[in-house]
Formats: structure tokens, C-alpha cells, sequence
């Protein structure tokens, strides 16, 4: 009797569990022990480290490998498949500018993502029939590009003057607190687009190879070290050998006595300057390689970060999928947590902060438990499905 043959995995373990990781860093980055005490050092420090600005850029760069997989993959969709695609891509986009706008609303203690998240997704519908080559060239060039004119648009508007915010519904209810919003999202807020698609198109890239050739996962693990390197150590170069640092002197003698008081070196809090873009009063702040700095060096380095981890998970998903099924499963069900993270965060540190390891423990526990339990029984989360359904009936409804 002929054996039947097992059924296809059409979805990527090693996708979710770099999502879940992702998820994992933004506790860190939101709740860790180092943000509640930063006298923490130690493995707070450390794991500070590894989370601070990369969660947000390995989200994004999977938002680009996610946007790929929904659009075929390696073996891109054409005709009115990819037109459906594209319908549900925009209304995913829709719902979640509209769920990142309550969350900021509600005041969630945390830069919310989900409104320049849905930017992204409708920034790069007109690239989905892009070959990956071509994209590859588009993320390095805007690489360049968008952090330079950043800075000069920045510094000759001088009402580019509100840095590092995320976007409400107040921001709408006039022209005028409309356009600061946009602008915002578009260029000084915490995830801009003219800084941040060079994540989303190279995430786009590399979803539309074959993931599950060992050849591809080793090429990206390779690439993503390699950029790592280049972007680190050039900014260094550039800082501690070409002059750098001697052009930002004035900004770290300013910055001395502040970091005397709380036994950190100037640099470093020279690293921690800006959100989401550099300053404007010196060009020499575009060679900073630090979380959220917006330079090339920033985004090259953490592109590179994000690609080997994902080549990584993409790895261990194939080998310890039934050992990191709950992170897994925290990736697949991204959006709930995350929203859920957002309306729990200030309850949790103002309870909890008593022990600084606390809030996080109790954050990554719970979710790693409650999204176990939810997706082999329920399969999509609560807030997945919402999208999922309100794009495929719009999808079914407009194209025909």
C-alpha cells in the first residue's frame, strides 16, 4: 500500500522564532532591568545590549521578509493574485496605523511601532514584483541616502524640532497637529520612514529567496556577520581614527559633568543621544554606530545583526522545533502580545519594579505560556485573526 505523503509546511518555524525573539528584546528594551535601574550593569547591561535597538529593527526587517512570504515567497505571485495581495497588505496596513494610533492614545508607556509599521507595508507595494538583486541595491543606496538627507532636511526645517514620538489620534484633529504627525512618521519620530526602509527592503530581499536551502541560510548568516562588521568597525574607524570624536568634542564636554554624576563615560552617553535620528548640530553625529541613532553606519550595522540572527533561527527552527515551540508561538501570535505588552506595561513596572528583574520575567514567562497554550488549540491569535479576516473579505470583495 503506498504511502501517503506528509503534508507541506508552508510556514517558516525559524520566521516565527526570530519574530518571538524580537518580541523577547522589545520586553528588554521596555522593562528590562537595566531601564529600571541603570546602575544595574552586569548580565542587565549585557542583555540591554543584545535588545536595545535591534528588537525594533529585526521587527522590521521581518516585516519585509513577512510582506515576501505573503506574496509567494521565492516564487512571486502575478495577475490578480498579487492584486489581492496587495488589497490585503493595504488594509493590514490600515488596521494596524489605526491600532498603533489607540495604543499611543492610552497611553501606552512604550514608543509604539504599529502606525510607521503600516507605512512601511504601504511603502512597498510597489516593489513586491522587485527581483531581489534590485532590492538589495535600493536598501544599500537608501542606506546612504536617507540619513543624510534626514539630516539636511532636519536642520534646514526648523520646525523638525519634536524627535523620537509615536503618532495619536490628537495628532489628526487639525492641519496643523496633522502635519507634525506625518512628519513624525515620515521624518524626526522614533521609527521614521526616510531612516527605517532600508530594514523593510532588505527584509523583502531576502523573503523572496528560497529560505529553506541550506546554501541561502548560510549565504545570509555569512552577509548579515559581514555588514555587522563593516558598520561597527567603520564607525568606529571613522569616530577614534578620522576624527570623529574630535569634531563632537564640545558636545562631550557639555556631556561630562551629567556622566561624572552617573559613573558613565561621556561617549556613552554621547550613544544615547536621539531616537530614532541624530541631532543636527554636527554632521560628525551621522558616524555613530548606536541603537536608534538613524545613521548609515546604525543601519548598516543592525541590517547585518538582524540577518544572521534570522539565519540562525531559520536553523534551529528546522532542529529544536519542538524545544522552541513556545517561542515559536509567541512569533506567530506577534501582534497580540505586543498590544497586550502595550496596555499591561505600566501596571506591571509600577507593581513590579520593586525587583528590577521582575517586570521582565513576568512579561516573557506569560506570554511564552499563554501563547503555547493558545496556538496549538486556537491557531491564530485574537488580534491575527482580526487582520487576517478584514483583509482576505476586503481582498475577496475588491477583486474578483
Amino acid at each position: 500500500m503506498a504511502r501517503t505523503p506528509a503534508p507541506v509546511r508552508t510556514r517558516l518555524d525559524g520566521v516565527d522564532i526570530a519574530r518571538g525573539l524580537a518580541v523577547l528584546g522589545m520586553f528588554v528594551a521596555h522593562a528590562g532591568p537595566a531601564m529600571l535601574d541603570p546602575t544595574a550593569g552586569g548580565a542587565a547591561e549585557f542583555l540591554a545590549g543584545l535588545g536595545n535597538g535591534h528588537a525594533s529593527v529585526l521587527f522590521a526587517v521581518l516585516a519585509g521578509v513577512s510582506l515576501a512570504l505573503l506574496t509567494g515567497g521565492s516564487r512571486p505571485h502575478e495577475g490578480s493574485v498579487l492584486r489581492r495581495d496587495r488589497v490585503r497588505i493595504a488594509v493590514r496596513a490600515v488596521v494596524l496605523f489605526v491600532l498603533g494610533m489607540v495604543l499611543t492614545q492610552l497611553g501606552a508607556q512604550m514608543m509604539v511601532i504599529l502606525s510607521f509599521y503600516a507605512l512601511y507595508f504601504l511603502l512597498a507595494l510597489p516593489f513586491l514584483r522587485v527581483r531581489p538583486a534590485v532590492l538589495a541595491v535600493i536598501a544599500a543606496v537608501w542606506t546612504i541616502a536617507g540619513p543624510i538627507a534626514s539630516f539636511f532636511i532636519r536642520g534646514a526645517w526648523t520646525s523638525a524640532d519634536t524627535v523620537g514620538g509615536a503618532l495619536s489620534f490628537t495628532d489628526l484633529t487639525s492641519w496643523d497637529t496633522a502635519g507634525a504627525g506625518f512628519q513624525r512618521l515620515l521624518l524626526d519620530g522614533a521609527y521614521p520612514v526616510l531612516t527605517w526602509m532600508p530594514f523593510v527592503f532588505a527584509g523583502l530581499a531576502v523573503g523572496r529567496l528560497d529560505l529553506r536551502s541550506t546554501a541561502v541560510r548560510l549565504r545570509l548568516l555569512i552577509s548579515g556577520v559581514v555588514l555587522a562588521v563593516i558598520g561597527a568597525g567603520s564607525s568606529w574607524l571613522a569616530l577614534n581614527v578620522f576624527g570623529g570624536l574630535r569634531a563632537l568634542e564640545p558636545v562631550l564636554a557639555n556631556l561630562a559633568p551629567i556622566a561624572a554624576e552617573i559613573g558613565k563615560e561621556p561617549v556613552e552617553l554621547l550613544q544615547m543621544m536621539g531616537f530614532g535620528v541624530v541631532p543636527t548640530t554636527s554632521p560628525a553625529f551621522l558616524l555613530l554606530n548606536a541603537p536608534h541613532a538613524g545613521t548609515p553606519f546604525e543601519i548598516t550595522a543592525s541590517t547585518g545583526a538582524a540577518l544572521a540572527v534570522l539565519a540562525l533561527c531559520l536553523f534551529a527552527g528546522d532542529r529544536l522545533r519542538t524545544l522552541l515551540a513556545p517561542l515559536s508561538a509567541v512569533g506567530a501570535l506577534a501582534l497580540t502580545v505586543y498590544t497586550v505588552q502595550g496596555l499591561l506595561l505600566e501596571p506591571v513596572l509600577v507593581g513590579l519594579s520593586w525587583q528590577p528583574w521582575l517586570p521582565l520575567l513576568v512579561l516573557a514567562l506569560g506570554s511564552l505560556v499563554f501563547c503555547a497554550l493558545w496556538r496549538p488549540l486556537l491557531g491564530r491569535g485574537p488580534l491575527e485573526r482580526v487582520l487576517h479576516w478584514t483583509s482576505t473579505k476586503t481582498a475577496d470583495l475588491v477583486v474578483r
